[in-house]
């Protein structure tokens, strides 16, 4: 939907099934309608949209792309962003490490993301900007080599120069986010600003880069790595780094008791990866690759009162505080903050909380339809209480 400052918010398909377009779009029809017949009955409705390699592929057939089109229309609908991070099969089977595979080394990725960006300009509205985030290049453990790394700046180059190349044609404003996460290649902040500082070295004075590469700054993820909102915004404002879409997403944040890991097995599950960052009372962190991985670690009684870890799930925005979870939800709120500060930060907003299937029964106590009406009105009274309102109606 649109809100005021020119800001759109959205929740991404991601949370449904759907790795052919029939079945994205069934999703859609089922779904996304019901939640947008409960939040956004009257205005334009915007649309969050993930798109498989497969599903990219069939969409680009005309009759499909026009088809969605016309649809688009009927139902008051409109698409800014497309999340391009999953390359193939996102739910029902294990999807781990396999989620960052086909990375940024491989021409596969390079050709799904250029195909997501020509679908993009041909489904954005004329006056909104286009948006499509990625992997963070790669997960740390695959990138073994200086050439490997320089693989995948090279791809992105080229990615760059044909969102350039659409943008002119187009007459859009669109960009590509790079999606920090724990554990991978772009893992930090510093890390994600470091390496755009590279692949400006390999061209200098090439003003495409800033124009079209830019972060999407996952709120779980940072918040997963200690970081604080003020910091990672001073830092990609000082670079020069665009934010190119936020995604408003929670993580866990827990004493690690026996009590507590005793109940965190439930969120140990087979189909995503559960990063963990542990934090003790000096300061000191320590990463597990994944949740089950830090359970079967000896526990010490003593230091768990005083360390936190925070862990790589994504829980319901609106989820309170219990006695043995809290969550990052600071995070998110200071993010809101600096937008209330500053709207022109970047006027993509995404809800992601793509977990829905894996979720404990404590979470998992309402109807997928339920979930995502219960995000946007809690985004939509916190943003409020920040000045940021929905946007008088008009036609997207």
């Amino acid at each position: 939907m649109r809100l005021n400052h020119g800001l759109h918010l959205a929740y991404c398909t991601n949370i449904h099934r759907g790795e052919s377009w029939e079945e994205t779009f069934a999703a859609l029809n089922k779904y996304t309608l019901a939640v947008r017949d409960r939040v956004s009955p009257q205005d334009p409705y915007a649309i969050g949209l993930r798109l498989s390699e497969q599903a990219s592929r069939e969409l680009s057939e005309p009759a499909a792309l026009l088809a969605f089109q016309k649809w688009l229309d009927q139902e008051r609908c409109y698409v800014f962003t497309i999340n391009g991070f999953p390359y193939g099969r996102f739910h029902g089977s294990r999807v781990k490490e396999q989620v960052y595979l086909p990375d940024w080394t491989a021409p596969e990725r390079l050709e799904y993301t250029n195909r997501l960006f020509d679908l993009l300009v041909q489904l954005v509205p004329k006056d909104v900007e286009g948006s499509v985030s990625t992997v963070p290049c790669s997960f740390k453990e695959f990138i073994k080599t200086n050439e490997l790394a320089g693989a995948m700046r090279g791809n992105l180059w080229r990615c760059v120069e044909h969102i350039a190349k659409l943008s002119e044609k187009s007459g859009r404003k669109i960009h590509l986010g790079l999606e920090p996460e724990p554990l991978c290649y772009l893992e930090t902040s510093a890390e994600t600003v470091q390496f755009i500082e590279e692949m400006r070295a390999d061209r200098p004075n090439d003003p495409r880069l800033d124009e079209h590469l830019g972060v999407n700054y996952d709120n779980c993820h940072l918040a997963v790595e200690f970081e604080e909102p003020r910091e990672v915004v001073r830092r990609f404002r000082d670079h020069g780094v665009k934010v190119s879409k936020l995604h408003f997403s929670s993580a866990l944040k827990v004493r690690p008791t026996p009590e507590v890991r005793r109940a965190l097995k439930s969120f140990a599950d087979d189909i995503y990866f559960h990063q963990v960052i542990a934090r003790n009372a000096g300061g000191t962190i320590r990463r597990y690759r994944d949740l089950d991985v830090a359970l079967k670690t000896a526990p010490d009684v003593k230091e768990a009162a005083s360390t936190e870890w925070r862990i790589h799930f994504h829980i319901p925005l609106h989820s309170q505080p219990t006695p043995l979870f809290d969550n990052t939800s600071d995070h998110l709120l200071g993010v809101m903050d600096i937008l209330q500060e500053d709207p022109s930060l970047c006027s993509h907003i995404e809800m992601e909380t793509y977990t829905w299937e894996v979720m404990p029964p404590d979470l998992k106590n309402r109807n997928v339809v339920d979930q995502l009406v219960g995000e946007y009105e809690w985004c939509l009274h916190e943003l409020r209480q920040r000045g940021i309102e929905r946007a008088a109606t008009r036609n997207a």
